[in-house]
């Protein structure tokens, strides 16, 4: 186990309203949001001296500082590649409070994504702004029209299924699952909206074999996680989900969302990357994750996440949750509070939240019992991941 592995942990969840048009600034929502976190963590913002978020967020440490009132920082970072950002900036907090940089740190992504900048559009800025890198990676893949997401990951959804068998079905599999979580999850957009495989088959198609249902939301909202020593943790007023395992990784021939020139194209190398580091890191195994928050933007990367982390061998996956595998009772369950298709897309970050609320035993979906659980960050990017442990 690295030196890292249990010596910080999370004490404190905030998040605003998720709505569609939220009616504030993004630093309104992030100030909420950190504000709502340090209240559940015991803290106030005088104890604060780190802060971190992503590259992609418009509001600066200083900004969110001085909108929560929290004096002065000795810490910050920000961390890039969209939502493989997520589970990144718990680590670069965690690395700061172990090694004494930072006594409490807060992660937050906080965005209007709905009513203001929306990540699923035809990203033209790529296509004909200054020159850059990413401009470059893009030029072969943006003159066809895999200009959003959705198309980006349509072609290895579609070599996947070439290659393993896999059916839309599979992926509406996933769809089915995280929709019946929301359902029950008053936070959540599709709280009391559940779905079926007949309608997720029934959707209209996005970029084929994606379905609208294949798909995550666009929302408007802020989440901020509070982490602090585990130490400290014991004399704060909730259950501390400590950091068993925190890791990033970029794998080789690595694009953003087109890594098309890998000899395989059917399956996610840098979440491989980052599972062999959190089970190495943690001393755990696949076999001791009682849920996992796997992010689900597109269905067909939850299912080659199952298979990078080593919880079922390559093109498993759809027989893996054939069973409802992951739903609650299943021996996987995924995605409790609704993921992105479901509760909202915060970039990930409310599913670090929801991590936490199953290490606190707290979820509206409890897994009875849980006591480890991995959480993935952005797929088709350079990404990140998390285990969050009872112990």
């Amino acid at each position: 186990m690295s030196g890292l592995s249990r010596s910080a942990a999370i004490v404190g969840i905030g998040a605003t309203d998720f709505s569609k048009d939220s009616g504030r600034s993004e630093l309104r929502l992030a100030a909420e949001a950190v504000t709502a976190a340090l209240a559940d963590a015991g803290l106030s913002p005088a104890d604060v001296d780190g802060l971190t978020t992503f590259t992609m967020d418009t509001n600066t440490q200083a900004a969110v500082a001085r909108a929560t009132g929290i004096p002065s920082l000795k810490f910050f970072s920000n961390i890039p590649f969209g939502g493989g950002a997520a589970a990144a900036t718990v680590q670069h907090a965690a690395m700061a409070v172990a090694t004494g940089i930072a006594d409490v740190v807060v992660a937050y992504r906080a965005f209007n994504e709905r009513s203001g900048n929306r990540f699923g559009q035809f990203a033209t800025h790529l296509a004909t702004g200054n020159p850059s890198s990413s401009g470059v990676d893009n030029a072969f893949s943006y003159t066809h029209g895999l200009g959003t997401p959705a198309a980006q990951v349509a072609m290895v959804a579609r070599r996947y299924m070439h290659v393993y068998g896999a059916r839309s079905e599979d992926f509406g599999r996933v769809a089915v699952a995280d929709r019946k979580h929301a359902a029950v999850n008053p936070a959540a957009h599709f709280y009391g909206k559940p779905i079926t495989l007949e309608e997720h088959q029934a959707s209209r198609w996005i970029a084929e074999p994606l379905h609208l249902l294949d798909c995550c939301q666009e929302t408007d909202g802020g989440v901020a996680i509070v982490i602090t020593s585990a130490e400290r943790a014991k004399d704060l007023p909730n259950k501390p989900a400590l950091i068993a395992g925190a890791a990033q990784g970029s794998g080789a021939d690595q694009y953003v969302m087109t890594s098309y020139y890998r000899d395989g194209m059917t399956g996610l190398p840098e979440m491989g990357l980052v599972g062999d580091q959190l089970w190495a890191q943690s001393g755990l195994r696949p076999e001791d994750m009682q849920g996992g928050i796997l992010y689900d933007h597109f269905t067909p990367f939850v299912l080659m996440q199952l298979e990078e982390l080593g919880f079922c061998g390559r093109g498993e996956a759809k027989d893996f949750i054939a069973d409802g595998a992951i739903e609650i009772g299943g021996r996987l369950p995924l995605n409790t509070h609704g993921g992105q298709l479901g509760e909202a897309y915060i970039h990930g970050m409310n599913g670090i939240a929801e991590g936490v609320r199953q290490i606190r035993g707290t979820s509206v979906n409890q897994v009875q019992g849980l006591e480890n659980i991995v959480v993935t960050a952005g797929t088709g990017v350079p990404t990140s991941g998390l285990v969050l442990t009872a112990n």
